[in-house]
């Protein structure tokens, strides 16, 4: 009698009760290397990349409640020479609290950095020695000012849930390069969640597979049970092991029952990688392995335990700081996309970039504490040789007006903000897209930047056509950049 081809569930059913779960993977050896990475595993689509990348691995660096674009980035020499006078626009203006006040001059003094000149507002003034490498986009628009919708809009390409997450998408079409950690990983604020949480980084009609493993840098433990309970002492490795390889015979028979039905097969994947996590987290999450030198990059080498409680810039040096030193330590053990969070949804005096009520109070700490983090990031990655192929992408959910709101503070502006992108395939020293002489809209109202080019940008340099990395969900081909999009090739090396 001739045996059928055994598929991947039917080896799940065969082969489980010999191995268990844990050493499916292993067993199986991953799914076939595609494409120009040799070391590909753990996934792919046949066929990507579709052209040779420029990059390997993507950092966003999410700030949550939307950054000033004209305190920080975007200087506006006429809202020095207009301040405190009456705001005219030129036009009706929907403003999300009303904050349609006088000009409001930057609340910092800019100065130029780098052989390209680039202004910069003096909390982000660390920046400054890397801003040959970055390319700003003064001229970003929104679609919204609500903060749950922009943030959707940023982080999946779409204003509404059910969508996965960029970081999902390009673990969808490229895959693992590493077999012992997530493929996508996110570092959010230790004070909580931005806008919408984790469906930011869920997976939604992709496998599961694909969506973000949330970990905590700093906090014991950094990930949710990766180590056994103190309390689960009467369980030996001889019970342990039975206890798998049960399981595995258990979702063998239920997978070969339903082939059609990927999420078991997801969810035991999950599964397997999070065993494999027991032992290469740890590691890989350990700052204490780092040298003095690369401590002090990062200002980690205060010696400090603890801080005071009011919001200070050591205190987000040292929070954002560390959580760019374990994305530098993920990336080089092979994960693919790393999302860093600043500032979250609750809490008040404010913890998050939503200045209303003062933008110096606000931003000062936050923006000085990214800076550091984020040019130590570069440095780090450039002096190890992963700059080359890795992008970082600096984005917040939209900017704030150039008119004041109660004095000190800005009201939410989705009509014109700015995004920066540094490393793998990037033109450093360069401002694209200039905005108009208010930082209000783009100059050119016809031909802004979308947050749609932006992710068609990153995926092209990934090797990938935006266009192409579709899949079909209550049929539709739905892709991240939905259907818009262009490469903004006028930033790329």
């Amino acid at each position: 009698m001739t045996q059928p081809t055994l598929n991947r569930r039917a080896m799940l059913q065969t082969l489980g009760n010999g191995f268990g779960g844990l050493a499916l993977s292993a067993m199986f050896g991953g799914d076939e290397v595609r494409g120009a990475d040799a070391k590909l595993v753990n996934g792919g689509l046949r066929g990507i990349p579709h052209f040779r990348p420029k990059a390997k691995r993507v950092v966003q660096l999410f700030m949550a409640g939307a950054a000033s674009h004209i305190d920080l980035f975007d200087y506006k020499p006429d809202l020095v020479k207009h301040d405190g006078k009456p705001s005219d626009f030129g036009e009706k203006v929907e403003a999300f609290q009303n904050g349609l006040g006088p000009w409001m001059r930057p609340v910092w003094d800019f100065k130029p950095y780098g052989q390209c000149g680039k202004l910069l507002g003096e909390p982000v003034a660390s920046l400054g020695d890397c801003v040959d490498e970055i390319a700003f986009v003064h001229n970003m628009v929104g679609k919204t000012g609500v903060h749950s919708q922009s943030t959707y809009l940023q982080a999946t390409g779409f204003q509404t849930p059910g969508f996965p997450g960029m970081g999902c998408w390009i673990s969808y079409g490229l895959g693992s390069l590493n077999d012992n950690l997530p493929t996508f990983v996110v570092l959010p604020d230790h004070r909580g969640f931005a806008s919408n949480g984790p469906k930011n980084w869920d997976s939604a009609f992709l496998s599961a597979q694909h969506s973000g493993t949330v970990i905590y840098p700093g906090r014991n433990p950094p990930i949710a049970d990766l180590v056994p309970s103190r309390g689960g002492t009467f369980i030996n490795a001889g019970e342990e092991a039975e206890a798998q390889a049960l399981l595995a015979r258990l979702n063998g028979l239920h997978a070969t029952a339903r082939a059609d039905d990927a999420r078991l097969e997801a969810r035991i994947r999950s599964y397997e990688l999070a065993a494999r996590m027991q032992l290469a987290a740890p590691e890989a999450l350990d700052l204490s392995r780092e040298p003095a030198h690369v401590l002090k990059l990062y200002g980690l080498d205060h010696g400090r335990t603890s801080f005071d409680a009011e919001i200070n810039a050591v205190e987000e040096t040292d929070y954002f700081a560390r959580k760019c030193l374990v994305a530098r330590r993920l990336l080089e053990r092979g994960v693919r996309f790393v999302q860093i969070w600043s500032g979250n949804d609750n809490g008040f005096p404010r913890r998050n970039w939503d200045s209303h009520e003062d933008v110096r109070r606000d931003h000062g700490p936050l923006a000085q504490g990214m800076a550091r983090g984020a040019v130590a990031l570069i440095q780090d990655l450039r002096q190890r040789g992963l700059l080359d192929d890795t992008i970082i992408l600096w984005t917040t959910e939209f900017g704030r007006m150039p008119s004041s709101q109660g004095g000190k503070g800005r009201d939410h502006n989705p009509y014109c903000f700015t995004n920066w992108l540094c490393g793998g395939g990037i033109r450093g020293g360069i401002a694209h897209g200039p905005s108009d002489q208010w930082g209000y809209k783009p100059a050119d109202r016809e031909h802004p930047t979308t947050v749609y080019d932006v992710h068609a940008t990153i995926l092209h340099l990934l090797g990938i056509d935006h266009e192409r990395l579709t899949v079909r969900h209550n049929g539709i081909d739905r892709r991240l950049t939905d259907v818009h999009g262009h490469v903004i090739r006028e930033i790329m090396a």
